[in-house]
């Protein structure tokens, strides 16, 4: 069994990576910085291959697909953020945020998954974050990047169920975690974060059991059930308030 995870050279990929190779996962781990995939492969127990690569470039995430072919579990972990008004963000790094969390994730979901339906087996972990359920003034990008994950892999999950196949899909949403991301984006969180060993831990432990929502956090799963009942324009004020304190 061989699992690929991108972004898996920091923070939940990392340690997903981790919990899979206990598990006796061989893995294929992708991310930008050689060096730290290096560190990560010394800690694993199972087979490793590194692959070096900007999946922020649409061509190279076909060049992935192509370098590494029966994969059993897709985990779509790299994602990027950004703190600011939608007037004063750069448009550079929202673009890289689209590459990244759309597109990156777009294309390797359905490569993987053409692959995966036809085998009639294999699993897709797609990494959102409970900011897919919420408008998100002063991280529109990012909140807007996280829905589209969320709405994808809610359809996807559909057209599986309909098909009666099993392959499965899970998605994974997040609230605050201790990782890299924080300082990329910018921002600092009010909320207590969870660690991304116990959020890795927990997240593979619910995929093996064929969840699709997996929310680590009684805070978090609150959050997602009052988002549902919550009209959309007191969400954007709640959402407002709670980023504004987030700016270190």
């Amino acid at each position: 069994m061989r699992a690929l995870i991108t972004g898996a050279s920091s923070g939940i990929g990392r340690d997903i990576a981790r919990e899979l190779s206990k598990r006796g996962y061989d893995l294929v781990i992708v991310a930008r910085n050689k060096e730290k995939l290096e560190e990560l492969k010394k800690d694993l127990t199972t087979k490793v291959e590194i692959i070096v690569m900007d999946l922020t470039i649409e061509e190279n995430c076909k060049k992935l697909y192509e370098q590494a072919k029966d994969i059993d579990i897709l985990v779509n972990n790299a994602g990027l953020g950004e703190f600011g008004k939608f007037t004063e963000t750069d448009l550079e790094k929202e673009l890289t945020i689209i590459d990244t969390n759309i597109i990156a994730l777009h294309v390797l979901t359905k490569l993987y998954l053409q692959d995966m339906t036809k085998r009639n087996s294999g699993r897709i972990l797609n990494v959102a974050s409970i900011a897919g359920f919420m408008p998100g003034p002063l991280m529109a990008t990012y909140y807007s990047s996280k829905a589209y994950v969320v709405r994808l892999s809610e359809a996807i999950r559909e057209e599986l169920n309909k098909q009666n196949s099993k392959v499965k899909i899970s998605l994974l949403c997040p609230g605050p975690v201790k990782t890299n991301f924080n300082n990329v984006a910018n921002v600092k969180f009010e909320i207590k974060s969870l660690t991304s060993e116990y959020v890795a831990r927990y997240t593979v432990d619910k995929m093996l059991k064929n969840k699709f929502y997996i929310v680590p956090g009684f805070t978090i799963k609150l959050a997602k059930f009052f988002s549902k009942l919550t009209p959309t324009v007191v969400l954007a004020k709640c959402s407002y308030y709670m980023q504004k304190k987030k700016k270190s």
